[in-house]
């Protein structure tokens, strides 16, 4: 991606039991220990690419996920001719 002019950012996350939630709950902000959500895949890391399209994009995430061996879920950001 760095080559190929496309990578803006990256970043790699420690593992799910790490995190910690923050939200508001009757007007009090609350903190909990462990991801919110109880699922088998969490967030690993993330990509921010400049690409073209929907296409191309995903084009990159399919040579990424050939290199690392996780899935790729892409998002485009909203407000983005993506929408």
């Amino acid at each position: 991606m760095k080559s190929g002019g496309v990578r803006v950012f990256s970043g790699r996350l420690h593992d799910a039991n790490t995190a910690t939630v923050v939200r508001v709950s009757n007007d009090e902000i609350l903190t909990t220990d462990g991801p919110f959500v109880e699922a088998r895949e969490h967030l690993g890391g993330f990509y921010i690419i400049n690409a073209d399209d929907l296409d191309a994009a995903l084009g990159w995430a399919a040579k990424v996920t050939r290199c690392i061996g996780e899935p790729i879920e892409v998002h485009p950001f909203a407000g983005t001719s993506a929408d």
